[in-house]
């Protein structure tokens, strides 16, 4: 994927993480109730929900590019998405910070498959997030197959939420959402199955983060990015992997705008982190995975 507009040299960091959480028009990518838990959880009520343009400006004032995406999850919450092709667009405007995402829910089957080629083939789209506790599927059920073999044809990404999750958190039941589909040992399936998919696993993987840190050693293709948490909570064995056998392969998310970068970095300057490991996490392998560098 060459001829980037984004000018790798001159970033501080690519943060391979962040929420496109509200369309042109004012449609939310979440339901009221579970946006209002995510708040909660994350304790950023009243956190504002920036447009595509303003997290343009916001990551060009900061000398950083980031990964913009939406979560479709349609079939599980009957709640409408975002465009991709809204957020593509929107990104393609700021190409010199911006690098687009998409979700697609899996269970569109055959209509998925056909978006995800027209995304990446006309709207330049590079990866495809997936949340499977809101998406309430299994990341190795085979209904999912075609569109993880689609992705990996395109030399696509697909980005899977691991671990606990915000939205839903303290709401009757969770909202619905279960758990147990965003272990990690789940994508492991995925990994094996599709050898060639490029894959990275989102967030401190609490309460599975030996399973996320043995999937992303064993499997070439595996990355963990670290967004969601602060790095100040971050699990010891996950700051002992990301300084030695995972170096090359951890990245720098933020969660925003729910976490900022600047709330994110802050803390991480305060982290055991090797000198010649903290630029391969804040920028060289993001650039690297997402074809920006050759190198």
């Amino acid at each position: 994927m060459s001829g980037s507009a984004i000018d790798v040299d001159a970033l501080v960091a690519i943060d391979v993480h962040t929420h496109a959480e509200i369309s042109g028009d004012g449609h939310r990518s979440l339901s009221p109730e579970l946006f209002g838990a995510s708040a909660e959880y994350f304790k950023a009520q009243g956190h504002r929900q920036p447009t595509i343009a303003e997290m343009a400006a916001y990551y060009r004032e900061r000398k950083m590019a980031a990964v913009v995406f939406t979560v479709d999850a349609e079939h599980a919450t009957g709640w409408p998405r975002i465009s991709n092709e809204e957020v593509a667009e929107s990104c393609a405007e700021h190409p010199d910070v911006l690098i687009p995402f998409a979700g697609i829910d899996p269970w569109k089957g055959k209509a998925g498959v056909q978006e995800a080629r027209r995304l990446v083939e006309r709207y330049g789209v590079r990866g495809f997030k997936f949340h499977p506790s809101i998406q309430g599927f299994s990341p190795n059920d085979p209904m999912a197959y075609p569109l993880y073999e689609a992705i990996e044809e395109l030399g696509a990404i697909a980005l899977f939420h691991t671990g606990q999750t915000g939205i839903g958190a303290g709401v009757p039941g969770g909202g619905g959402i279960r758990l147990k589909y965003s272990d990690p040992m789940l994508v492991d399936d995925v990994a094996a199955d599709f050898p060639g998919l490029r894959i990275i696993l989102a967030h401190p993987s609490f309460p599975w983060q030996d399973e996320a840190l043995a999937v992303a050693v064993h499997k070439p293709t595996v990355h963990i990015d670290l967004s969601g948490w602060s790095p100040k909570y971050f699990p010891p064995q996950l700051v002992r992997y990301a300084n030695s056998l995972l170096k090359d392969k951890v990245l720098f998310g933020s969660d925003y705008p729910v976490i900022t970068p600047d709330r994110w970095l802050a803390d991480f300057d305060k982290l055991d982190i090797k000198p010649e490991v903290r630029p391969k996490i804040l920028k060289d392998n993001a650039a690297r995975l997402l074809g920006l560098t050759t190198h």
